[in-house]
């Protein structure tokens, strides 16, 4: 699924979030040290926190990247994205994806893990959006609670959980 995307602000999770849009901020604390760091990034930038969070993915790319384009598919509904930008620094990592056309809403999501000095590491996920179909348009009130439950599935699914046999 390819197209342009369907918002004008492209990078803008990286620094102050556009007006006109919501805004979500959450973070969660992960645990401390760098094999969580690498653990939870690594799962990220391989769309298994997606996965976790009860996604089906459908990338073009094993892990994220800059032009990737990744189909997610949640109940019925098709979420189409392509990632604009990617952060890899030695105690950060992430991405950003923005919608395509196809997507409920429109706007960017930014995914990132950082360990910080003291080997504490955070989740944090940043949003802006709208309604970018008619039936989130109508629906707004419930779009919002579902973009919510979502953004709390994503901070669950970082740390990957012990299996039940």
């Amino acid at each position: 699924m390819g197209g342009e995307l369907t918002y004008d602000e492209v990078g803008a999770t990286a620094g102050e979030l556009p007006a006109g849009y919501r805004h979500i901020r959450k973070s969660s604390r992960l645990g401390r040290g760098e094999d969580t760091f690498l653990a939870a990034s690594d799962a990220l930038m391989r769309w298994d926190v997606h996965r976790r969070a009860g996604l089906r993915v459908e990338a073009d790319a094993d892990t994220a990247a800059p032009g990737t384009t990744v189909v997610l598919r949640w109940f019925g509904f098709t979420i189409p994205c392509r990632v604009v930008y990617v952060i890899d620094e030695p105690h950060r990592r992430g991405f950003a994806y923005g919608t395509l056309p196809g997507h409920p809403e429109s706007g960017e999501e930014r995914f990132c893990v950082e360990r910080d000095a003291d080997g504490e590491v955070r989740a944090t996920i940043t949003v802006f959006s709208r309604p970018g179909r008619w039936f989130t348009r109508v629906g707004d009130p419930v779009a919002r609670v579902v973009q919510s439950v979502m953004t709390g599935r994503y901070l669950r699914s970082f740390i990957a959980r012990p299996s039940r046999g």
